[in-house]
């Protein structure tokens, strides 16, 4: 006689681990795709950030040079003579 059959809700155990074990991995899963999202995400932001400050950095640069050239004596006496 095999006691399995006797009592209930014996083979549940087997079970319930199979579905954790499958609940566990799908959720694993689903935050790897969740934190390779937000990494690419994040890089862009940062890339684009970093583009953006290379463009003011050079608007800045052709505004200072603007300005010398306004403050130079040089440009001063070029602007009265003319």
């Amino acid at each position: 006689m095999r006691i399995e059959g006797l009592v209930p809700g014996h083979n549940a155990m087997p079970r319930f681990r199979f579905v954790f074990v499958i609940f566990y991995c799908t959720a694993i899963l689903i935050l790897a795709v969740y934190l390779r999202n937000a990494n690419h995400r994040i890089f862009y932001e940062l890339s684009d950030q970093e583009n953006r400050q290379r463009q003011l950095n050079k608007e800045l640069a052709d505004q200072q040079l603007r300005l010398e050239c306004l403050i130079n004596p040089q440009a001063v006496s070029e602007r009265i003579e003319d």
